[in-house]
Formats: C-alpha cells, structure tokens, sequence
C-alpha cells in the first residue's frame, strides 16, 4: 500500500509530495523500480534548472518517462510554491499549447520539480517533488525532509 502526503513544514512555505510505503510490509521489485524512476526524473530535471533557462526549453529538455508510465504522468513537470501547482509552470511538452508559462528562471525564484511515476494499468505509483532556489550560480534543493529509505534502499 502507498500513501502520499503535502506538508508544510515550519522553516516556511513549503510544497512537497512524497510517497511512503504503508503498514511493515517488504517492498516488491515494481515498487522500487518505480521509486528509481522517479528519483532518477527529479535528479535530471532539477539539474536543468539555472538562471536564464525558459520554461518552454525546460519543457522541451526535461526528462521524459517510457511509454509504459506517460498516461499517468504528472501534469507538470516544474512549478511555483503553493498548494495546486502555483505559477509559473514549466508543462509537459503536449500540454504546452494550452499551460504553462513562457516565463524565464530567474535568480531567486523557488520551484517545484515534480515526478509522478505509475504504469499505465499497475497497481502501484510513486509521487515526489522536491523544492528548488534558483541561485546566481544554478540552484540549491531546499528541502532536507527524510525519504522512505525502505523504497529506495537496496533489497
């Protein structure tokens, strides 16, 4: 069983998503597979992130999911600070024509990086998202929250 929660915690606003693996049972091999996946998604998209880079290359450039996990993927792969994917937005390349926002990164900026990771007809998913301060020099993950180790640990 999979839980996923919003927190906001005390050091200020803050937008996470995290999924937990409910209750003492093992972890299955799907499972931590799709936890990979989603921290491998995080890891490359938050790497795109700089001062000067457009959400619509950043759309363009973001890492993509197999065909397998893209009828349920996230809406949006970068977004502002808030409770429902605040502005401005870095869409999915097909949604582009109708969200997003053609705006440029700028230093200072905090974002969201999303990841929803689930094939299409499986039983199980994973959600996570992390926070991200766009500095002069490219950008800093602001969130220290602890992740499930139970999922991404080796079996």
């Amino acid at each position: 069983m999979w839980c996923k929660s919003r927190t906001s915690l005390d050091s200020g606003p803050n937008d996470v998503s995290q999924t937990w693996l409910a209750g003492d049972g093992p972890r299955t091999a799907e499972q931590r597979s799709l936890d990979a996946m989603a921290e491998e998604q995080i890891a490359l998209n938050t790497e795109l992130l700089g001062p000067g880079r457009t959400f619509r290359a950043l759309s363009h450039a973001a890492a993509s999911l197999g065909d397998d996990c893209l009828p349920n993927r996230y809406s949006v792969l970068f977004h502002g600070v808030g409770l429902c994917d605040e502005l401005p937005i870095g869409a999915v390349p097909v949604r582009l024509g109708t969200s997003g926002h053609d705006g440029v990164l700028e230093t200072g900026m905090v974002l969201c990086v999303e990841s929803y990771v689930g094939r299409h007809g499986g039983a199980d998913g994973v959600k996570l998202e992390d926070q991200v301060l766009i500095t002069a020099s490219g950008r800093e993950r602001l969130l220290t929250f602890p992740r499930d180790e139970r999922l991404s640990a080796a079996p």
